[in-house]
């Protein structure tokens, strides 16, 4: 096989502008989550979240004759802990932290994935993590963190029980590094279109037990749900879940965990502009500086990977 290095591979661009559009799409649920906040508890909107993202998946292989693959009993225990840990683990962390703790707070926390991802691919998997790659993270977390300090000065600010909240976020660190990582042998067998289509399959059925042995599920609320809401919903399970967690996986099976990670740094960066375009929110001088820092830290940890490579230092 001819090898190809990243800065001859024109695929490469491809996948930075899928990547930052699946994080774009990821910060967009941050908006649509919020017209359904006061209509469904958390565990039933994620709930329904996932089942939407498992029926359009089943009906996308459906209408593209794509065949659930058989996977071996290794491959199923892998399955399980990526639905445990990216799906059901994720959201449960995620949706009763934000009880205890503003989003803002946990928006930083959750900035901090890809310095997680980056170090864990280094010790685990002997992933090449070069100085320049270090900086491009450390410049991605600090852009990450002046836009959500920006837009929220009280971002620090806590209850009596914050100490719960960032416990409860910093799991979500925990389930998405697990997800990012543990995908590794199976984008390479499966593929990410099989082993997103599993991983949220079992994802969901978690949930769904989860809520009904909670009480959680309630067909009036969804009913009450108006047209703007059933909108929403689509867009979490649609494209905020099926589409975007298989383009994610692709990222990571062409350019690996860490290099693909660091584009999570625009999640905050767009869920920030988006609110300012849909819900008036204003957009500050210190988040335009934030902007600019996060594109220049995505830069450093992928653009010299290529100079890097033929000099034999990644």
């Amino acid at each position: 096989m001819k090898t190809c290095y990243p800065s001859a591979c024109p695929s490469d661009s491809v996948v930075y502008v899928k990547l930052a559009a699946v994080t774009m799409i990821w910060g967009g649920t941050f908006v649509a989550g919020r017209f359904l906040a006061d209509s469904l508890s958390p565990l039933f909107a994620a709930s329904l979240r996932f089942l939407l993202a498992s029926l359009a998946l089943l009906l996308f292989m459906l209408l593209t004759r794509i065949p659930l693959a058989r996977p071996s009993p290794g491959q199923c225990l892998q399955l399980v802990v990526l639905g445990f840990f990216g799906i059901f683990f994720y959201n449960l962390c995620f949706f009763y932290g934000l009880q205890h703790i503003n989003a803002s707070r946990a928006s930083l926390i959750v900035a901090l994935n890809p310095a997680v991802i980056g170090l864990a691919s280094w010790l685990l998997f002997k992933e090449a993590l070069s100085r320049l790659r270090v900086m491009g993270i450390a410049v991605c977390i600090l852009g990450a963190g002046l836009v959500i300090v920006s837009g929220n000065r009280q971002v620090f600010d806590g209850g009596v029980t914050a100490w719960l909240g960032d416990l409860l976020i910093v799991g979500c660190v925990v389930g998405w590094g697990v997800y990012s990582l543990c995908s590794k042998g199976l984008n390479d067998t499966l593929g990410p279109l099989q082993t997103v289509t599993y991983s949220i399959l079992l994802g969901t059925a978690m949930l769904w037990l989860t809520s009904a042995l909670r009480g959680e599920l309630s067909m009036e609320a969804l009913r009450g749900l108006d047209a703007s809401q059933g909108l929403a919903l689509l867009y979490l399970g649609v494209l905020g879940s099926a589409l975007a967690y298989i383009g994610y996986y692709d990222g990571i099976r062409k350019i690996g965990a860490t290099r693909a990670g660091v584009f999570i740094a625009l999640n905050p960066l767009t869920a920030v502009i988006l609110g300012a375009l849909l819900l008036g929110e204003q957009l500050t001088p210190a988040i335009y500086a934030g902007g600019g820092l996060i594109v220049a830290g995505i830069y450093l940890c992928n653009k010299p990977f290529a100079r890097e490579a033929k000099r034999g230092i990644l």
